[in-house]
C-alpha cells in the first residue's frame, strides 16, 4: 500500500526545482522565434516561442493583386503553421525541464494533450 510514497516524494522533491526551470523556459520562449508560410510562402507568420504573432508579411505578388479572398485563406494556415511551430518548440523545451522528474512513459503525450499540441 506504502510502495509508492517513495515516488511520490521523490516526484514532490523533484518538481520543488521545476518552479525556476519553468520560468526559465518561459523567458527562452518569448524569445524564440517561428514562422509559419502558406500559399508556397506568399503569406508568413512570425510568431514567439510562446505563440505571440509578432508579424505577418504578405509576398508582393499577393499584396499587388489585390486578392483579398485569397489572404484571406492563407493567413488563417500560415497562422497555424507559425503556432504548430510554437507548439512544437515548446514540448520540446518542456523535454529540458521535466527530464529529471520520475515521470510516467506516457508523460509526452500527456504533455501535448495539456499544452495543445495533441489532436
Amino acid at each position: 500500500m506504502f510502495k509508492g510514497l517513495g515516488n511520490i516524494a521523490s516526484l514532490l522533491n523533484s518538481a520543488k526545482t521545476m518552479g525556476p526551470k519553468m520560468q526559465e523556459m518561459q523567458e527562452k520562449l518569448s524569445k524564440e522565434r517561428v514562422v509559419g508560410t502558406s500559399g508556397g510562402g506568399m503569406v508568413s507568420v512570425h510568431a514567439s516561442g510562446d505563440g505571440q504573432i509578432i508579424s505577418v508579411k504578405f509576398d508582393t505578388v499577393l499584396s499587388g493583386s489585390n486578392d483579398m479572398e485569397m489572404a484571406q485563406d492563407l493567413l488563417p494556415a500560415a497562422i497555424n503553421a507559425a503556432m504548430q511551430k510554437a507548439s512544437e518548440l515548446k514540448m520540446e523545451m518542456m523535454k529540458g525541464v521535466t527530464e529529471d522528474l520520475p515521470l510516467p512513459d506516457n508523460m509526452e503525450e500527456m504533455m501535448k494533450n495539456i499544452l495543445g499540441g495533441g489532436s
